[in-house]
């Protein structure tokens, strides 16, 4: 019986140790473990309850219920799989923080990555039509951020059309749609078409996800070429 109230002590004492050590970690408040036990070593955590982060407290998800976590946990982790352990230390990302209607400043979003912090927030409840290709479209971003010199913005820009101009931020424009284009014309997405970061994400996860168009134009070509070839300079054995 002793024996028995000091193991169900040490239970007590062992979970907030170990809420407050994922905080240090990641500042992400009312987290807990769902599996860390992957072939990659990607951390997963779930909400237990809803939390409230950013400077001005303008990121925003709430708890999922455990069906819709094992459920798309699934799906992710068959995608995130697709990354070996030494590819997501080089490009800073260990944990995967599962949540839903993730918000930043009341614009919901699919995901939200932090190259710093190693972490990606995911919106589990996000479009089921796109969700898979989004989180290769997050990743990106992590590496986007990882390794700005190799995908220069700049260079990207210089494939495209001489009259085209990018949106100063991707919020600052209405072209939001991720059905991919049957005719593309340089650009894969509406999407693509906002920012020169966002274009580059669009590109990147077609490649990941597998369904680019059946025909690819020269501006897109040469896209698609960039990014293999930066994704090949962080990692020489890294495959699509």
């Amino acid at each position: 019986m002793k024996l028995f109230k000091f193991v169900l002590l040490c239970l007590f004492l062992i979970s907030p140790a170990k809420a407050d050590t994922i905080y240090e970690l990641i500042k992400i408040p009312n987290l807990e473990i769902y599996n860390i036990k992957t072939e990659n070593k990607l951390r997963y955590l779930n909400a237990k309850q809803a939390f409230t982060i950013g400077i001005d407290n303008n990121i925003n998800c709430f708890k999922s219920s455990k069906q819709n976590l094992d459920k798309k946990y699934k799906i992710i982790e068959k995608n995130l799989n697709k990354y070996s352990q030494n590819f997501l230390k080089k490009i800073n990302l260990k944990y995967i923080v599962m949540c839903e209607d993730l918000s930043i400043s009341g614009i919901n979003t699919a995901g939200i990555p932090d190259n710093v912090m190693k972490t990606l927030i995911v919106d589990i409840k996000f479009n089921d039509k796109y969700f898979e290709r989004v989180l290769h479209h997050e990743v990106f971003h992590i590496i986007n951020d990882s390794y700005k010199d190799i995908f220069n913005e700049k260079i990207w820009s210089s494939f495209n059309p001489k009259e085209f101009d990018y949106a100063e931020c991707s919020t600052c424009t209405k072209k939001i749609g991720l059905d991919t284009y049957s005719k593309p014309e340089g650009f894969i997405t509406e999407y693509s078409r906002s920012t020169a970061s966002e274009d580059m994400a669009e590109v990147f996860s077609h490649l990941m996800y597998g369904n680019l168009p059946e025909k690819i134009d020269p501006i897109l070509k040469k896209k698609i070429e960039f990014i293999k070839k930066g994704l090949l300079k962080i990692d020489e054995n890294f495959i699509l």
